[in-house]
């Protein structure tokens, strides 16, 4: 459907506003992306000090295919204007014992590496993965990527006799005990929860898709960074149409008459719009409304995240390009986190070194250092001192990565940087300083989730991670693909 008579102002240049914006210009309409900060991405962003270069959110692109279509849309080839680098092992983890697992999307090595953990667990690998593979099938075709109208109406479009096989009706991790006796193996592949803010035991089957996507469709990294991946999204955008304006805030979405009619930013312009688009979350979307609407629906959340950026002097060889440090209080670290508001004693982490991946991110005999610390919402945290609690969770981290041999000295560390969820909301508007949007319980899927049209004003739409289909670049991705498909048929 071609628009080519309608204008849309995108709020926010995160990955969903910029797939939004690329989307909406393909059907030939006006489209202007606005974003606050200098920088383009929104979470996926970029710090360069000292001669290294940090990628501040996602540390590895999965479900390569995602990105291909985008390109395509926009007239490119996505192999023709990136160099993708095979991450693999995909992922290691440690415990404090002094046990690893890796994950690989070799089946060979991946077999072996589990039988070390659960003589026979082969055989319930692959039964694991064609049943995985399965409900990703379904997921794909028939779910994650249809705008859904209703509850009735998504059930059916997976089809009745596929409902039972989504795993909807079980825990994660008791899907992932039908395959595998090894608690180990069930807390790796079951880690994955803590990103979509539920533990294994709440969040549904259906969700052991996730290690199955990184495990078929591999994990990759862009040539200089997942940065480099927003840049080229960016310059896509431009090449078609696209009008950009950073540093400028929008500050109020001008409505008449409960419709749509344009925007207002910091410096005071006025953009008019038939369609706005926010990539900001939804809850904060309804502050930029020039009258009193509000989601009141209450809304559970992602985890937030500290995060460390460190430049350190020193080369870690030992060290895959991406890390998962887990405790010996598996279950309890979830329920500290997500239900109960606590940051553990020992608390769980993950650790990214890409200049292993491509020395290029930092200088010679050097590393870029990425580690990120799941903590509660800010509105877990009443008066927290947040100069002490990172002191005492980055001595924490330290230690648990000299136990496995990861040591450096403080005079090693030539740049660091550190985000607390305050950070994070306040440079990207994220909602209670949640870093991965809306939660994914049953209650928060499919047409459950907040959608990405309101429902009380005309031409205010919703991308990013908070609406559907949910979070993480590809699903942000899907999203801009998504909304631009209902804009298409409201308007067409």
């Amino acid at each position: 459907m071609i628009l080519t008579n309608k204008s849309a102002v995108v709020v926010g240049a995160g990955i969903g506003g910029l797939s939004s914006a690329i989307y909406l210009a393909s059907q030939g309409l006006q489209v202007t992306l606005v974003e606050s900060n200098e920088t383009l991405g929104g979470r996926a962003n970029i710090i360069s000090a000292s001669g290294y270069r940090f990628d501040t959110g996602p540390s590895l692109l999965n479900y390569p295919w995602v990105f291909e279509e985008l390109f395509s849309v926009a007239g490119k080839i996505l192999a023709d204007e990136l160099e993708l680098l095979k991450i693999d092992p995909a992922i290691n983890f440690f415990w404090p014992d002094g046990s690893n697992l890796e994950l690989s999307s070799d089946l060979f090595k991946l077999s072996q590496e589990l039988e070390r953990f659960d003589s026979g667990s082969s055989s319930g690998l692959l039964k694991f993965l064609s049943d995985a593979r399965l409900k990703y099938d379904i997921a794909f075709s028939r779910l994650v990527t249809r705008n859904s109208h209703s509850v009735i109406g998504w059930f059916r479009s997976a089809g009745l006799v596929n409902l039972m096989k989504l795993g909807l009706f079980r825990s994660m991790d008791s899907q992932l005990g039908k395959y595998f006796k090894s608690q180990r193996i069930k807390e790796a592949l079951g880690s994955y929860a803590m990103y979509l803010g539920g533990s294994p035991h709440q969040l549904r089957g259906i969700f052991s898709i996730l290690p199955y996507g990184e495990l078929h469709h591999g994990l990759w990294f862009p040539k200089g960074g997942i940065y480099s991946l927003v840049e080229k999204i960016s310059e896509l955008a431009q090449l078609n149409g696209v009008k950009i304006i950073n540093s400028s805030r929008v500050e109020r979405i001008i409505t008449k008459d409960s419709k749509v009619i344009g925007v207002r930013t910091s410096n005071n312009a006025f953009i008019q719009a038939d369609i706005v688009v926010s990539n900001v979350d939804v809850k904060s979307t309804q502050k930029l409304l020039n009258h009193d609407v509000r989601y009141t629906r209450k809304l559970r959340m992602t985890p937030g995240v500290i995060t460390f950026y460190m430049g350190i002097k020193k080369k870690f060889d030992n060290v895959t390009h991406h890390t998962i440090f887990l405790n010996n209080e598996y279950q309890k670290s979830f329920k500290q986190i997500i239900d109960r508001g606590r940051i553990p004693d020992n608390p769980p982490f993950y650790i990214s070194i890409p200049s292993n991946s491509d020395p290029d991110l930092a200088p010679k005999g050097s590393s870029s250092v990425f580690v990120l610390v799941p903590v509660p919402t800010l509105s877990h945290h009443r008066n927290v001192n947040w100069p002490a609690t990172v002191s005492q969770i980055r001595a924490s981290v330290k230690h648990r990565l000299s136990q496995h041999g990861i040591s450096f000295e403080e005079s090693d560390v030539e740049f660091e940087e550190i985000w607390t969820p305050v950070d994070w909301k306040n440079k990207f508007g994220l909602h209670d300083g949640s870093a991965f949007g809306a939660a994914h319980l049953i209650r928060q899927i499919g047409p459950f989730r907040p959608p990405n049209k309101s429902n009380s004003i005309k031409g205010l739409y919703y991308v990013g991670a908070s609406t559907t289909p949910g979070t993480g670049l590809p699903m942000c991705v899907l999203s801009g693909k998504m909304v631009a498909e209902r804009i298409s048929k409201d308007f067409g």
